[in-house]
C-alpha cells in the first residue's frame, strides 16, 4: 500500500512538472486554457488600437415598416432543412441581422442586448479589411507590386529561409506555402494548434520567424491565420504606421462612419493581429459593403482603387483553389466569391457566423453577428426575393 502511495505521489509530481514544463515553454498555452474558444467578448483580453470614426457621418435610410415578410422567408440551414428566416435566426443564436437594399434598412434583428451600434469583433472578417489596405498601398506606391518578396519589406524574417520565395501575391492567395495547423479535429488538437497559437500568443513576431516551408510558394492553398497576419506586418513596414492608423487616415475616416473601430495586438505597441482581431458595429460595417457596391468610391471621391474593387471580387480565368458550400465560394483576394450559378455576389466571413454580404445585382447588404450561425448560405436567396429575382437552390 505504502508503494503504491509513493508511485501515485511521484505520478502526480510528474504531472504537475510537465505541466509547469509546458507552459514555461509555450506560455500562450495558459491564455488558451483559460479562454479556450474564443467569444465575441475575447477580443477585450488584449491590447487595442483605435481607428477613429469620420467627422461626418452617413445615415441609411430607416423604413417606416420593416419588411417583416422576411420571418417567414424559407431558406436552408447548414443541415439543409428548409426553415422559415426567423427560425433560422434563433437557431443559428444571432444576435444582429441587418438587410439594407438600395441605401434603406427593410429589415433588423437583433438578440442579447445587441444593437447595431454594438462593437463586435468579426474574426476573419479582417481578413477582407487587410486585403483592401493592401489595395490601397499598391495605389499609392508604399507597396511597390504585389510580385514583391515579403522579405523586402520585412528584412527581420530573411534568416528563416522559409520566407525567401514568398511573394505578396502568395499571402494574398493564401498560398505561402507556411506550415499552419488549423484547430479541427477534437480538443486536445485544438489546443496545440496553429490557430490557437496565432490569436493567443502574445509575441507573433517570435512565432512567425520560427515557422516552417512545407509547401512551394504559390502552388498550394490552405485556409490560414499566418499569411494576413503578415500582410498587416508589411503594410506596417510599407507605410510606415500601424494597420489602426492606416485603415483610419485611409478607409474609416473618409467613408461616412458612426463608431470608432479597434484592432487586437499582440501586446501593446506589437503586431496587429490582421487575421481575426477587427472590432466593429454592425451599421458601419455595413458601409463597407456600400463602399465596394459604389466600386470604392463614397460622396464621389475614390476612396479604394476601383480596379482593387474589381479585382478582389472577381476571380477572372483564375482556377478556384476552395469550393465553400453548395456556392462553391472560392477564396480570393481574402474575400469569398460564390462560382455557383447566377452569381456576382461575395462576402467577408468570420468564424461564428460574422458575415458581411454583398450583391451587386440587387445592390443589397447583409450584415449578420452571431454566437455560432445556423450555417449554409441564405443571403442570396434573400437579395433575390427581395428584388423580384428568381431564385432556387441547386439540386442534390
Amino acid at each position: 500500500m505504502k508503494t503504491f502511495k509513493k508511485i501515485l505521489l511521484i505520478l502526480i509530481y510528474s504531472f504537475f512538472l510537465s505541466l509547469f514544463a509546458l507552459f514555461l515553454w509555450k506560455p500562450y498555452l495558459l491564455s488558451v486554457l483559460k479562454n479556450r474558444t474564443p467569444g465575441a467578448e475575447t477580443y477585450k483580453i488584449f491590447p487595442q488600437e483605435t481607428s477613429h470614426k469620420s467627422d461626418s457621418a452617413f445615415h441609411f435610410i430607416r423604413s417606416a415598416k420593416q419588411r417583416n415578410d422576411l420571418d417567414t422567408l424559407h431558406v436552408l440551414d447548414g443541415n439543409n432543412q428548409s426553415i422559415p428566416l426567423k427560425e433560422y435566426l434563433k437557431n443559428g443564436q444571432i444576435n444582429v441581422f441587418i438587410v439594407i437594399r438600395n441605401d434603406s434598412v427593410l429589415y433588423e434583428k437583433y438578440d442579447k442586448g445587441y444593437r447595431d451600434s454594438t462593437l463586435a469583433t468579426i474574426f476573419s472578417g479582417a481578413k477582407s479589411m487587410i486585403s483592401i489596405m493592401i489595395g490601397q498601398a499598391l495605389n499609392e506606391h508604399s507597396i511597390k507590386s504585389l510580385n514583391d518578396k515579403v522579405t523586402q519589406y520585412i528584412p527581420e524574417l530573411k534568416p528563416n529561409s522559409a520566407f525567401e520565395e514568398i511573394t505578396l501575391k502568395n499571402l494574398l492567395d493564401m498560398k505561402s506555402g507556411l506550415e499552419f495547423q488549423d484547430a479541427v479535429g477534437g480538443i486536445v488538437k485544438a489546443f496545440f494548434s496553429d490557430e490557437a497559437k496565432y490569436y493567443y500568443t502574445d509575441d507573433m513576431k517570435a512565432q512567425l520567424m520560427k515557422v516552417k516551408l512545407v509547401n512551394k510558394p504559390g502552388t498550394v492553398w490552405k485556409y490560414k491565420s499566418i499569411d494576413p497576419i503578415l500582410l498587416g506586418w508589411v503594410l506596417q513596414k510599407a507605410t510606415g504606421k500601424s494597420v489602426a492608423q492606416y485603415f483610419e487616415a485611409n478607409v474609416w475616416k473618409k467613408m461616412g462612419t458612426q463608431y470608432n473601430a479597434t484592432w487586437g495586438l499582440d501586446q501593446v505597441n506589437g503586431l496587429t493581429n490582421t487575421a481575426s482581431r477587427f472590432q466593429v458595429t454592425a451599421i458601419d460595417l455595413a458601409k463597407i459593403g456600400r463602399l465596394y457596391l459604389n466600386k470604392g468610391k463614397y460622396n464621389g471621391k475614390q476612396i479604394i482603387p476601383e480596379n482593387w474593387v474589381n479585382q478582389s471580387i472577381n476571380i477572372g480565368t483564375e482556377k478556384p483553389a476552395s469550393a465553400k458550400g453548395w456556392q462553391k465560394s472560392a477564396h480570393h483576394y481574402l474575400w469569398w466569391i460564390p462560382q455557383e450559378g447566377d452569381n456576382g455576389d461575395y462576402a467577408a466571413e468570420g468564424m461564428l457566423g460574422q458575415r458581411l454580404y454583398i450583391d451587386p445585382k440587387t445592390n443589397t447588404i447583409i450584415v449578420q453577428f452571431a454566437d455560432h450561425g445556423a450555417g449554409n448560405y441564405p443571403y442570396r436567396k434573400i437579395s433575390r426575393y427581395l428584388s423580384g429575382l428568381p431564385f432556387s437552390y441547386p439540386k442534390g
